[in-house]
């Protein structure tokens, strides 16, 4: 350890030898000094972590007792730390002191403006030591490792459901409550994630970002685009654990698996009658309500399915897309040729 002998000698006379940095008190330097020893004096006895400083030590035990001293006058949050409070009181003042020199997006805690940075210099500097995915913060690295792990740490009082995030309850917990914080300007529609209202707008907008390359197809949400790719790629990565049958995606399989539980979940208050899926139900009401919305074109016929009227207009078109294998006679439905195979095999 050395005086320093920089124009602030008289201010913070004390300079590490190694990096430069200068402190007011021999004390101070000496502690900085275990950044490059590595020295950690002060030990946990509950859980063994240790720290450079004792009063990091004495913050870290409040995760073991619970106490939280710092409170928010506000809205009565409490916090361990006073830093924590204070970075919490910016979300009701709206303060916002560090901010990017090249967007100008402003942010309340300097780690956010850090990881913001790397938007911009494309740094990833947290890296997947299973698939090598990398990403420009840690938490995302810990989240992602989850993913290999299959850890759910964060789970549900109510249903007992788990999940990766901690975020991902907060927003399943407004199942239970029913809250639906997100509403469409356009038409009223209110949603739990403010993710799914964005999708939701793209109804009334029109748009379609995510484009098929090999048929040119269009969806408004990935999730759709990543089901629609698999009809060209085979791919059904969910399968039944009774019949072996695959699915392109997780709604079909539960859907399907009605049909070994038996369960008819959507019934008519009607007469009774009990549905597997909800668009059955939906057709189903129109025998009683005698809508059919769905009119051709050519002659006005109306019918409560869509595929019934596409049916329909094969009589207008004359198109057969069904075709026997065997003698290459063509029908306008699946059903009429498969009945008309089975005169091949009375044959045969």
């Amino acid at each position: 350890m050395k005086k320093s002998t920089k124009t602030d000698t008289k201010e913070k006379p004390y300079s590490c030898e190694v990096c430069g940095s200068s402190f007011k008190s021999k004390k101070n330097l000496a502690i900085h000094m275990r950044i490059h020893t590595g020295e950690k004096p002060y030990s946990c006895e509950i859980c063994g972590v240790s720290f450079t400083q004792k009063p990091h030590l004495l913050q870290h035990m409040r995760t073991h007792t619970g106490e939280k001293p710092y409170s928010c006058e506000v809205c009565d949050f409490s916090f361990i730390n006073k830093n924590k409070l204070i970075v919490h009181m910016r979300t009701h003042t709206g303060e916002k002191p560090y901010s990017c020199e090249v967007c100008g997006s402003s942010f309340a805690i300097k780690s956010n403006l850090v990881s913001h940075m790397r938007t911009h210099t494309g740094e990833k500097p947290y890296s997947c030591e299973v698939c090598s995915s990398s990403f420009a913060r840690k938490n995302y690295l810990v989240n992602h490792m989850r993913t290999h792990t299959g850890e759910k740490p964060y789970s549900c009082e109510v249903c007992g459901s788990s999940f990766r995030e901690k975020y991902y309850v907060f927003v399943h917990m407004r199942i239970h409550t029913g809250e639906k914080p997100y509403s469409c300007e356009v038409c009223g529609s209110s949603f739990r994630h403010k993710q799914y209202m964005l999708v939701h707008m793209r109804i009334h907008t029109g748009e379609k970002p995510y484009s098929c390359e090999i048929c040119g197809s269009s969806f408004s949400n990935r999730k759709d685009f990543t089901i629609h790719m698999r009809t060209h790629t085979g791919e059904k990565p969910y399968s039944c654990e009774v019949c072996g049958s695959s699915f392109t995606n997780k709604t079909d399989l539960r859907i399907h698996l009605r049909t070994h539980t038996g369960e008819k979940p959507y019934s008519c208050e009607i007469c009774g009658s009990s549905f597997t899926q909800k668009q059955h139900i939906v057709q189903h009401m129109r025998t009683h309500t005698g809508e059919k919305p769905y009119t051709c074109d050519v002659c006005d016929s109306s019918f409560t399915q869509k595929q019934h009227m596409v049916q329909h207009m094969r009589k207008h078109t004359r198109e057969k897309p069904y075709i026997c294998d065997v003698c290459d006679s063509s029908f306008t439905l699946k059903k009429t040729m498969l009945k008309h195979m089975q005169t091949h095999t009375l044959t045969l």
